[in-house]
């Protein structure tokens, strides 16, 4: 297995990326292995503050870099040699398993979009987010930012998505579907939480238990919660919000503590046809290391066939 990392993305990089690309290799199992995209001198400059050797990793050199700022397709487009660019090229040829990055969310999407595609059968990919419960365990909820308008159909395709990703990635049994809405009766809703229900509910591969409100994020009602980007996006930096105010506050408690980006290191664009990950602008080497362990996760859980066999299926039995 072989894991892309781009080392030029993120506030921190390259020290950040680097010192968790030299944790993760030391969760890895020998066949696996990590690939580096960015300045070679520079690469090489930090393996040597850290002390590791540059025989654990392989190097491909990027003469150039897409700014957090830059206009993403625009850039994607004028920088081939950059090392977003070039991770897509390989993703794409399939000459590595997953790519992650903390740098230019945008370029990553349309590097998704346009260069690896998405799973036939799948208009939109999505990514999702995890909310830790209050009795234990995890929700998923998408979309949280890359659609702010969706269509019934696109909800429909959130939840094949959530579901495998929970059942494959996250090995919860039987994921439940809930639809993210003002209120739990079918009748509450805008026009397309109402026209999303009826779809849902014919759904053939999952088990869809109704709609699921605001209150209902971090409890057990449905272990995939899915949603328009918009809404997801506000749920998502709220629960970041609510974590960083009581941390300030020194506010110390086991289940907060879960609520920290950290642990997931990044988030995943679920429906394209390989495994990309995007992480928090602001990672720091614990969240690059685990950005890494839960991209390999998905390049092993071969969720594009497996979407994309879903998907054929609930479009038969409808």
């Amino acid at each position: 297995m072989r894991i892309g990392l781009d080392v030029m993305g993120g506030d921190f990089a390259p020290e950040a990326t680097i010192k968790g690309a030299v944790l993760a290799h030391d969760n890895f199992k020998e066949q696996d292995e990590i690939v580096l995209f960015g300045d070679e001198k520079t690469i090489l400059e930090q393996l040597e503050a850290q002390n590791a050797s540059p025989d654990d990793f392989s190097i491909v050199h990027s003469e150039e870099e897409i700014g957090m700022s830059e206009h993403p397709t625009r850039a994607f487009k004028t920088k081939p040699k950059s090392s977003i660019s070039l991770g897509f090229g390989m993703l794409r040829n399939k000459e590595i398993d997953a790519f992650a990055s903390a740098g230019n969310t945008g370029a990553m999407l349309v590097g998704s979009i346009h260069s690896v595609s998405t799973v036939h059968g799948i208009t939109r990919p999505a990514t999702a987010a995890v909310f830790p419960r209050v009795g234990g365990g995890d929700n998923i909820i998408l979309d949280v930012g890359t659609n702010v308008d969706t269509k019934p159909e696109n909800l429909f395709e959130f939840a094949i998505l959530g579901k495998l990703y929970a059942e494959h990635v996250f090995h919860v049994e039987a994921p439940k579907v809930g639809l993210l809405s003002i209120g739990a009766e079918k009748e509450k809703g805008n026009q397309t939480t109402k026209a999303a229900y009826q779809l849902l509910e014919t759904a053939q591969t999952f088990e869809f238990v109704g709609n699921v409100e605001g209150r209902d994020l971090f409890r057990d009602k449905a272990d995939v919660i899915v949603c328009d980007g918009f809404t997801g996006n506000v749920a998502l930096k709220q629960a970041e919000s609510f974590y960083r105010i009581m941390t300030k506050r020194g506010v110390k408690d086991e289940y907060l503590e879960r609520f920290n980006y950290e642990n997931h290191g990044g988030t995943p664009i679920l429906g394209t046809n390989a495994p990309v990950m995007v992480g928090h602008g602001i990672s720091n080497a614990i969240a690059f290391k685990n950005m890494l362990l839960h991209a390999k996760e998905m390049a092993h859980a071969d969720l594009p066939s497996k979407i994309e066999q879903s998907v054929i299926k609930n479009i038969q039995n409808r």
